[in-house]
């Protein structure tokens, strides 16, 4: 096994011909160079340099272990680099997991914060329902995610709450039930649904709901893709659940309504997640700050839409 340490000390003094000069280098002594050099000729029986006078003159074997040393050192200084340029974030990668919902509502705007911040993190976002983003951390596909929190008791994931998003009945603008400004569970038990797919927070929350009253839905289709989801409760063919924020384009066109059920509030609790004992990198460390500061700090339990108020106010996105 070689010793680096004796092998940097023949290094540098090979490279200035000069014990001096190693030992101002390395911050040892002179003497102290001298005796690493020793041990490590001693060790492996072998003489590294000649001296004539005061010069000193590699032999054969010298100058080739000193190509390679120059090779070891190199890549050493490149190791360093990176380590470095990762550390003051000039370098590096952020693996991000997030629902579709939030990847389309929160995201943009937070990403944009931080890449104004770090502009030479690159960020790869992976889209899914809630279960598949929250198994991707599990799997270290991703390092951290924003998920409805479900009910995951796993104790090697860190949730912290930041949003709860309220989940209403959506309707194509001509149901009869537009008349009414709020909804009777008895109104929709036999409507047909079209509902999210398995592993949606979402989904959990409306079987949970149907199951309170003993009912089973009439499921219609099942989909995670929420536009899909709005074009079919938009040409009249079922009825659909879905959080407020994701239809309020739609609302204010005047393509769908929304109504809520009388006495029965639905909310989905959305969530940053990590694994709790796996530190995270300086990319997602960063990214935990600008996210925290932007929501946690303030607003927690408060709706997508005010934060989203906060976050434009505070980060035009002209500067």
């Amino acid at each position: 096994m070689i010793n680096l340490n004796q092998l940097r000390a023949f290094y540098y003094v090979a490279k200035h011909s000069s014990h001096t000069i190693a030992a101002e280098k390395l911050f040892i002594s002179q003497p102290a160079v001298t005796a690493q050099i020793k041990l490590f000729e001693n060790f492996h029986d072998m003489k590294l340099f000649k001296k004539t006078g005061r010069r000193l003159i590699l032999t054969h074997l010298g100058e080739l272990l000193f190509e390679q040393a120059e090779r070891i050192f190199k890549i050493e200084d490149e190791v360093e680099n990176i380590l470095s340029q990762m550390k003051e974030l000039n370098q590096g990668l952020l693996e991000l997991g997030c629902t579709k919902a939030y990847a389309k509502h929160i995201m943009p705007s937070i990403i944009s914060i931080f890449h104004r911040a770090y502009p030479k993190i690159k960020i790869s976002l992976q889209e899914g329902n809630s279960m598949t983003i929250i198994n991707s951390l599990l799997e270290f596909e991703n390092e951290i995610a924003v998920v409805a929190q479900m009910e995951v008791n796993d104790p090697r994931i860190k949730f912290i709450p930041f949003s709860m998003e309220e989940i209403v009945i959506v309707l194509p603008v001509n149901h009869p039930l537009k008349q009414k400004k709020e909804i009777e569970f008895q109104d929709i038990e036999m409507e047909p649904v079209i509902i999210r797919g398995k592993g949606s927070g979402t989904r959990k929350k409306i079987m949970d709901l149907y199951n309170h009253y003993n009912a089973t839905p009439n499921i219609l289709m099942e989909s995670n893709n929420t536009e899909f989801i709005m074009d079919f409760v938009e040409g009249g063919d079922g009825i659909s659940f879905l959080v407020k924020p994701s239809i309020e384009k739609r609302i204010k066109e005047k393509k769908l309504i929304s109504r809520s059920l009388k006495n029965t509030k639905l909310f989905l609790n959305v969530s940053f997640a990590y694994i709790k004992n796996t530190p995270l990198s300086y990319a997602a460390k960063a990214f935990f700050d600008v996210f925290k500061n932007s929501f946690i700090e303030e607003t927690c339990q408060s709706g997508v839409v005010s934060i989203m108020a906060k976050i434009l106010a505070e980060h035009p996105q002209n500067e």
